[in-house]
Formats: structure tokens, sequence, C-alpha cells
């Protein structure tokens, strides 16, 4: 009979990678966190942040959500408040109770009429910037597959 029971437990136990990658993580308001938060799955921020806030998946800020820091993931939506530099791989919907204060750097932008953006807002894929000196490497390089 116990061996029974051990067996159906085991077999009903879920797999934790797919609990992890289709985890939603809910952060309400009246909670503030100091500090940095990281998730693979979604997160819901209706509460405080102070500190970056980093997802392999989608966040969304609710109308009471604040983020005073950055924020780095692969889709958002805004609907609080931002401080901060937010970096979003594929798409940011801007909701029109959205105030963003900081730089956006995303592949995709939409905003709704009313919301806010304070900031420089950069849209396409990541470009790393070259040094003064890579580039006099780089010349130096080219210029001897020339010759």
């Amino acid at each position: 009979m116990f061996e029974q029971i051990k067996k159906n437990k085991e077999t009903t136990k879920p797999n934790e990678t797919t609990a992890s990658s289709s985890s939603i993580n809910l952060i309400g308001n009246g909670t503030t966190i100091e500090g940095e938060v990281k998730s693979n799955g979604d997160i819901r921020i209706d509460g405080l942040i102070k500190g970056s806030v980093t997802s392999k998946s989608k966040v969304v800020i609710g109308s009471t959500g604040k983020i005073d820091g950055d924020i780095f993931c692969q889709n958002a939506d805004i609907s609080g408040s931002v401080k901060g530099k937010t970096t979003v791989a594929e798409m940011l919907f801007l909701k029109s109770t959205a105030i963003m204060n900081g730089d956006i750097h995303t592949g995709k932008l939409v905003v709704e009429v009313g919301a806010t953006f304070t900031g420089s807002c950069n849209m396409g894929p990541l470009v790393k910037e070259m040094s003064h000196g890579d580039k006099a490497g780089e010349f130096q390089q080219l210029k001897e597959k020339t010759a």
C-alpha cells in the first residue's frame, strides 16, 4: 500500500523546468522591495521596487506599480511609473497612464495617447560601441589585408 502511494507521488510531481519557465510572479500594491529582482518567468509589479528588474520573459507594471531602477526584459507593458534605463529586447508597450523618466532601448515601441516619456529612445538591435583604440586596431588589420 505504501509503495503505491509513493509511486503516485513521484508520478504527479511537476517537472521543475516546466514550472520555472511558465511561472508568473506578482508583487502586490503596498509591497516595497529594495534590491535586485531577477525572474525567468513573467513578472507583474503593482508595488514599489527600488532596484533593477531583470526578466527573461515579460514585465508588466500596473497603474500603481513604480520602479526606481533599470529594467531588462524580453517584452514589457507599462501602466505605472519608471525612473531608470529600460532595455526591452522585443516590444515595449506604454499604456496611457505610463510615466517614464529615463532612456529606452527597445526593438519595437507602442505608445498610447496620454503616456509620458522623458529621455532618449533607441529602436532596433543593440549595437556595441567601439572605442577609438578599437577603430585604430581594426583599421590597421584592414590595411594589412589589402596591402
